[in-house]
């Protein structure tokens, strides 16, 4: 279970003056699923297709490199797209504050109407949002819009994705770059731990029990691995 936050008064202002945000764990779980799932099936359709470890190595090297850098540089201009549409939202509030500030001031008084404020203590609390632009855009984003307060970065989400593609793409590889006997089998194996271990690394961060959701990634996983050694064996040499 992930620890929970304290409530101190140094805490709460540590953790309100500098929100998390998102954070990186969908991009990890993301990129590390992918990258397995992705490898794997690669090194199961050629193996089905009985063509030789060099072959496997080859066309898994490439999946992991390119693909993990696909997927980053997916990542990457999805999340920059994300970011840049909220800051033209944020300029478009911005004008309307200065345009239209009855208007605005309207939305501020409903959005705070619905959190539960009333009487004097929502008109006091419009007026002094009103009156700080900035504050004002923000509960606008968050509250309008539907956007995360703490802007998204997109490097660090692409970087996340691409170290997590890469590690775990790189295992299924493994036996066969070191030349192990029944190389197949082995990378079988890994690559099941790994979709295992990927899901039950997600439970702390979830309400469900760890083997369900180490279960629900590998069977996931597993069924991919299976469809693309199916259609490998169709191409058996």
């Amino acid at each position: 279970m992930a620890r929970e936050h304290g409530h101190s008064q140094t805490e709460v202002e540590a953790r309100i003056n500098a929100p998390a945000g998102r954070g990186y764990l969908r991009d990890i779980v993301y990129g590390g699923i992918d990258g397995a799932v992705t490898t794997f099936a690669i090194v199961a359709g050629v193996a089905g297709a009985g063509l030789s470890p060099t072959v496997i190595v080859a066309l898994g090297l490439a999946n992991v490199l390119a693909d993990g850098f696909s997927m980053a540089a997916g990542n990457f201009s999805g999340t920059k797209a994300e970011r840049d549409d909220a800051r033209r939202l944020a300029d478009v509030e911005r004008r309307h504050l200065s345009d239209h500030p009855d208007g605005e001031r309207r939305e501020i008084r409903e959005i705070l109407r619905q959190k539960g404020l009333s009487g004097e203590v929502l008109d006091a609390a419009t007026d002094q949002i009103a009156t700080n632009r900035e504050v004002a855009v923000r509960l606008m984003l968050t509250d309008e819009y539907g956007l995360s307060p703490v802007e998204p970065r997109p490097m660090r989400a692409a970087l996340a994705t691409f170290w997590a593609f890469l590690l775990a793409g790189a295992v299924p590889l493994m036996p066969f770059l070191l030349g192990l006997p029944d190389a197949f089998r082995l990378s079988a194996i890994m690559t099941g731990v790994v979709f295992f271990g990927i899901g039950a690394a997600k439970s702390i961060w979830s309400v469900a029990p760890w083997w369900r959701s180490g279960g629900e990634t590998l069977a996931i996983g597993g069924a991919a691995a299976g469809v693309a050694y199916a259609v490998g064996t169709f191409f058996a040499v």
